[in-house]
């Protein structure tokens, strides 16, 4: 069973263990020293080079991986950013310094580890708790993968993870400031409210022609009216190609027979097993020991077949297969150690094995269901077949028709006819176009998209009206568009505007002889004045604002309240000053399952941290060092 685990590795680490890479980007590419290279290398660490197309797989990995996982909300921005490069990048760095790691400390995954952990993948088990084997086999086919390298790159993963996890389990939160970070939190204080409006200083204010010429000099942009621009575009698709694709029975034939062998099965067979394990270093004393147990159990079983699944749960020693009276589902031909399965796929259905000695000690068998080899016949799999061919010939017109497409584009240079008329293909018109993305219309709408805004907005295409060039804004998907009307962006006229800034320049003063006034007040209240005039106390915490604005509470909770009552004055633009009254702080009764919660999520930043400069000094170690980071120009690469 276990060479059989040992071949469906990369699923595992796709389903359980991926190590997405800029999850462990916790210093920046400028933090490393840069040194000549040759012009494909972009980075050193731990005497291993990262080559520019490793990178650029690795970006397009986790583009493909995010786009999976977000669907609509996939933004594709952020993955032509510098920053994002850099963070890929050094998340490579840091998986390469923490292989070389592992190797320098010998470090290994056991077989029963592998075994448990894929057993273990969501998603791959039948109706009856089985482990879905044909599945199985079938992702692992799908990845182009081999047993091998499947089987090398779960045992690097959890490698890899073991020293991640021992680092963070050093961290721990001590309980005297898990408790005290828990007190701030729940801190209750009593609050009363004072509200000094600026409307009620209006009336005190005199405002100059002056001040609103400065106010219209110093904030042009509050009455800049945005540039517009109305443009017509044309887009090629996939769907557009595949519309005229047919595929013949011959051709479905011809696709059977050539890969005949994927749509057959090998014979497989059932079986249940007790193991008694042996160390391979074990003593002589001690595999005798091991083997007498072992010809005792055998001596039981042949004498009461039916009681095989009672003694495997009772003295089996494989972990994985005890506790279900030794069954170890169906397998195939490679999927065992080669003793067991030599065994196994000769004995009748019902037999009971003498002894088989593996690498994992003594092994009864006993084969408990025998599925034949079979070929699924062509009209099972024509439709599957007929949508792999239509896909095939797809990618290859599509690249004919965008060769096309952007041939047009190029040559026809001042209108778009040309090209949808050749393809027939629909040109679209769109006014109130803007040079950034727009959210209120969506990611999916194919104008939308940043490299495509960054064409139509280049002086080519507003100045001289040439349509843009083919820009490829999802996979198989290309957009071209022309400038058809251009507004540049322009201030509005200061007697257009005059009142409105007037309105806003009088409230601004208004204000600040508001906040002169809460000020004076608050010297006086500090003094011991008269308090009269506070509005209802209410209790506020971190935990419960009541409402409150942030920036009001986080001011509230941070002031002094070493003596009360406390006095605290906060502005709001353009309305007024308010003055806070604290009366009373309270530290409520602790919530023991909170506080549990926050210790963990301390110990979990604690721990964070921990591997946070383990990781740092793994890369010193390794003397990691970039020769090439992605620079602010090659986001629009």
């Amino acid at each position: 069973m276990l060479d059989y685990i040992r071949t469906h590795q990369r699923i595992a680490q796709i389903i359980l263990l991926i190590f997405i890479v800029p999850s462990f980007v916790f210093v920046g590419i400028e933090g490393y020293s840069r040194m000549g290279d040759s012009e494909n290398t972009v980075a050193k660490v731990a005497g291993q080079k990262i080559t520019q197309q490793e990178w650029d797989d690795a970006l397009r990995e986790q583009m493909n991986r995010m786009r999976q996982m977000l669907g609509p909300q996939f933004d594709a921005k952020m993955f032509e950013s510098p920053e994002f490069k850099n963070d890929v990048l050094d998340g490579m760095i840091v998986q390469r310094a923490l292989a070389a790691e592992v190797g320098r400390r010998n470090m290994t995954v056991t077989d029963q580890v592998l075994q448990q952990t894929i057993l273990s993948i969501p998603g791959l088990t039948m109706a009856d708790g089985k482990f879905d084997s044909e599945r199985y086999k079938s992702i692992l086919a799908s990845q182009g993968l081999t047993p091998a390298a499947y089987e090398a790159s779960l045992r690097h993963d959890l490698a890899l993870q073991q020293i991640r996890s021992a680092v963070q389990a050093s961290a721990f939160a001590p309980k005297a400031i898990a408790s005290r970070i828990s007190d701030i939190g729940s801190q209750e204080r009593e609050v009363q409210p004072m509200l000094i409006k600026a409307s009620d200083y209006v009336s005190k204010v005199t405002v100059t022609d002056q001040m609103l010429q400065d106010y219209y000099a110093q904030h042009g942009a509050e009455f800049e009216i945005p540039e517009q621009m109305r443009a017509e575009y044309v887009v090629l698709t996939a769907a557009n190609v595949a519309a005229g694709i047919t595929v013949s029975d011959a051709d479905i034939k011809s696709y059977y027979e050539q890969n005949a062998k994927r749509y057959s099965t090998d014979e497989q067979r059932r079986a249940s097993h007790i193991l008694i394990s042996v160390k391979k270093d074990a003593s002589d004393a001690d595999k005798a020991a091991a083997k007498n147990k072992a010809e005792t159990l055998l001596a039981q079983v042949r004498k009461n077949p039916g009681d095989f699944a009672k003694l495997a749960k009772e003295n089996s020693q494989d972990p994985g297969s005890a506790a279900k009276g030794g069954d170890l589902s169906f397998f195939g031909k490679g999927m065992m150690v080669k003793p067991f399965e030599e065994t196994a796929f000769k004995l009748k259905q019902g037999e009971i094995s003498d002894l088989v000695q593996s690498d994992f000690g003594y092994h009864i068998i006993m084969v408990t269901g025998i599925k034949a080899a079979a070929v699924k016949s062509l009209n099972d799999v024509k439709a599957e077949i007929t949508q792999e061919i239509k896909k095939q010939l797809m990618a290859k017109k599509f690249a004919e028709v965008a060769e096309a497409f952007t041939n047009t584009v190029y040559e026809q240079a001042d209108s778009l006819k040309p090209v949808a008329d050749k393809l027939k293909l629909k040109v679209e018109t769109v006014s109130g176009i803007k040079r950034e993305l727009n959210p209120q219309v969506g990611k999916d709408v194919p104008y939308n998209n940043e490299k495509f805004l960054h064409a139509l907005f280049a002086d080519d295409a507003i100045k001289n009206k040439r349509n843009t060039e083919a820009v490829e804004i999802a996979p198989n998907v290309l957009i071209a568009g022309r400038v058809v009307e251009y507004k540049p962006a322009a201030k509005r006229p200061f007697d257009e505007v005059k009142a409105a800034i007037k309105q806003r320049v009088t409230l601004t003063e208004a204000t600040a002889l508001a906040k002169q006034e809460g000020e004076a007040r608050i010297a006086k209240f500090k003094e011991g004045g008269n308090a009269a005039g506070f509005g209802e106390a209410k209790t506020v915490s971190r935990a419960k604002s009541q409402g409150l604005d942030p920036k009001l509470l986080a001011t509230l909770m941070k002031a002094d309240a070493s003596k009360l009552p406390a006095y605290v004055g906060l502005e709001y633009p353009q309305q007024g000053y308010g003055i806070y009254r604290i009366t009373k702080v309270s530290t409520p009764k602790p919530d023991e399952a909170r506080r549990n919660a926050e210790a963990q999520q301390i110990g979990n930043m604690l721990s964070q941290q921990e591997l946070l400069a383990y990781l740092n000094a793994l890369k010193q170690k390794g003397k990691a060092k970039v020769l090439k980071p992605a620079a602010v120009g090659d986001a629009k690469k």
